[in-house]
């Protein structure tokens, strides 16, 4: 089968089967997708790390007690000791794709700098590590029914409680999840 659609700027949704300890009951937000491959961070895996300890990590001050509160999320598997900061449109930094005209991933100190000083993109999600899928791998998991995927809502990333996203991105293809599980009661 040959590269047909891109699923950049979309929503992958875990299948409530899908065992997978990485992924199990996630969304992941595509930021690329290719014949080479795929690549995206998980939204919904809020860590016991904030902002405030990151940025203590990397010696960059901060007075702002929001920012410093910011929780920081478990992007993927891969390099999970690499920072991603999915945001809103806004100010160049050192190293940002834009996956859109609305949201960009961001990897460069630089935006993790001007966050600190208040004058970071409108809305972020800042994530360590990411996920990544080689050349048909994620076309094959599709297939295998691992993952139902739709145009992902910048409301679902930035704005939603993250334990709400799992449910309300499925909901936007207008699927229950709770209805699809077989195993209903099953933890």
């Amino acid at each position: 089968m040959g590269f047909t659609t891109s699923l950049t700027n979309h929503f992958l949704i875990a299948m409530p089967g899908l065992q997978d300890p990485n992924f199990s009951r996630t969304v992941t937000y595509v930021c690329e997708h290719t014949d080479q491959g795929a690549m995206g961070i998980v939204i919904n895996r809020p860590t016991e790390v904030t902002l405030g300890e990151l940025l203590t990590q990397l010696d960059i001050p901060t007075r702002l007690t929001a920012v410093r509160k910011i929780p920081v999320y478990q992007g993927g598997p891969v390099q999970t000791d690499r920072g991603f900061v999915l945001h809103t449109a806004g100010p160049a930094f050192d190293s940002t794709l834009n996956i859109t005209d609305a949201i960009s991933v961001t990897t460069s100190r630089d935006i993790l700098e001007a966050i600190a000083g208040g004058e970071g993109p409108r809305q972020t999600l800042i994530a360590l590590g990411y996920a990544v899928w080689g050349s048909g791998q994620l076309e094959q998991e599709l297939s295998a029914n691992a993952w139902l995927s739709g145009p992902a809502d910048d409301h679902i990333i930035f704005r939603l409680a993250a334990e709400g996203r799992w449910l309300a991105a499925a909901k936007l293809l207008g699927i229950d999840m709770n209805l699809l599980s077989g195993e209903a009661g099953h933890a």
